[in-house]
């Protein structure tokens, strides 16, 4: 249960930090513009909240390597192996999924279908390492004290289910519009066809 309650937690504290780094970093860098930069209506990008599981399940699971420097080399490299695939999962979902793009390295050199490339892998890598070394010892000690709490418990848990009702929400919204472009570009390719035939007629017509 314990191991539930952190994870939870860093799953929130990601999504959160997460949403105000996109936030700022479209109004600064990409867009130019403030924006809503998730997928959801909620302040929070689920995204990163895994991104941050993940970060913390590498940094604390026993791998059984003797040479502490030679662990710490796998676990930096499994980080940024984990990161990457977390983005390229993620966005293979939603383009395969409900075809939104919500995110495009299609300019950027090496990348993959628009959803990976090495310059923001490396920069995946950075983050993790940085959390690796400076964050995990604080939020591992500060959330296993948080975690023995019990009241603490159904807040989290109250987070959790808020940030699943408007996940729900968000996945019906995007399959409706989804349906709704599809019946568009359907009746429009009809349309096409229609003018089509009606041209070929009078091509025919005046021969």
């Amino acid at each position: 249960m314990k191991h539930i309650v952190i994870l939870s937690t860093l799953f929130v504290i990601g999504s959160l930090f997460g949403w105000v780094l996109e936030l700022f970093f479209r109004r600064f860098v990409s867009q130019k513009k403030w924006m809503n930069p998730g997928f959801l209506t909620g302040p929070y990008l689920p995204i990163y909240g895994f991104g941050v599981a993940f970060l913390y399940g590498i940094s604390n699971i026993p791998l059984g390597i003797p040479n502490e420097i030679v662990d710490v080399i796998v676990r930096i490299l499994l980080i940024g192996v984990a990161m990457t695939l977390v983005e390229f999962i993620a966005g293979l979902i939603f383009i395969k999924g409900f075809g939104v793009k919500l995110w495009d390295y299609s300019n950027r050199k090496g990348n993959i279908m628009g959803i990976i490339c090495p310059i923001f892998s490396l920069a995946w890598l950075a983050v993790g390492s940085l959390y690796y070394f400076l964050l995990n010892p604080i939020l591992v000690e500060g959330i296993s004290w948080l975690s023995d709490n019990l009241i603490y418990t159904y807040f989290i848990g109250i987070v959790i289910g808020a940030m699943a009702v408007d996940f729900a929400y968000s996945i019906h919204l995007a399959t409706q519009l989804k349906a709704i472009k599809e019946s568009a570009d359907e009746r429009f390719e009809d349309l096409k066809k229609r003018w089509k035939e009606r041209i070929k007629a009078i091509r025919s017509k005046n021969k």
